[in-house]
């Protein structure tokens, strides 16, 4: 296997890694019903990948509750941190691409949008919290969540990479944009196929696809 090109690979997690969109549906649908309302696959494209402050503006505007945005997060937190507890599944191709840059001693981080709580329960109900990351960053984290770079060079810094000499992995384009400007190598694998991801250095149907591979360098 030819050595690595990048110094660290940091992965998103929300849709990227962890099929949490799922989860994230079943609490919006929830949230929306209390309110005798239907949540949309044009609802999911407007708020996929939207940091809290973002997210709380959109479900405002959606719901028409001006000035609720906060408490819709608290409750659509709470109702996905339940549904988290019913399992979240890796994406395709996750698993085995953490597998082969693990055995090529790449350093991995991990950057999300979402809270700590949320990224760990997550994680762990998908038996990934378990020191496969070298560091875990969560929008808790930082000043500024996505689109913002602050995670990604957080997490650079974290593993003690030049963001210029790294890789990310992301599904969304709050996502793309955030690493995008932090100076990564931003693989793109959106959540629906036909999202226009604007920034990506490379796009993807998967994280099993053998382009993705190629451009970690991770030839057989």
């Amino acid at each position: 296997m030819a050595a690595v090109p990048f110094q660290a690979v940091v992965f998103d997690n929300d849709g990227l890694l962890l099929d949490t969109e799922e989860a994230w549906t079943r609490a919006e649908e929830t949230l929306f019903e209390r309110r005798g309302r239907r949540f949309t696959i044009e609802h999911k494209r407007f708020i996929i990948g939207s940091s809290r402050a973002v997210a709380a503006s959109k479900l405002e505007t959606m719901l028409d509750l001006p000035g609720q945005g906060e408490p819709l997060m608290d409750e659509l937190h709470e109702l996905v941190m339940e549904e988290a507890l019913k399992g979240v599944p890796p994406r395709p191709g996750a698993i085995d691409l953490l597998d082969a840059l693990g055995a090529a001693g790449t350093p991995l981080g991990l950057a999300s949008n979402s809270s700590r709580e949320f990224v760990e329960r997550t994680l762990s109900t998908a038996g990934l919290l378990n020191g496969r990351f070298g560091c875990v960053i969560s929008a808790d984290d930082v000043e500024n969540p996505k689109p913002a770079p602050d995670l990604y060079l957080a997490a650079c810094r974290e593993l003690g990479a030049d963001p210029a000499a790294c890789a990310a992995l992301e599904d969304s384009p709050p996502g793309v944009a955030s690493a995008a400007a932090a100076g990564l190598f931003v693989i793109a694998v959106p959540y629906f196929p036909d999202q226009t991801v604007p920034g990506a250095s490379l796009l993807a149907g998967s994280l099993a696809d053998r382009d993705v591979a190629a451009a970690l360098g991770l030839h057989e």
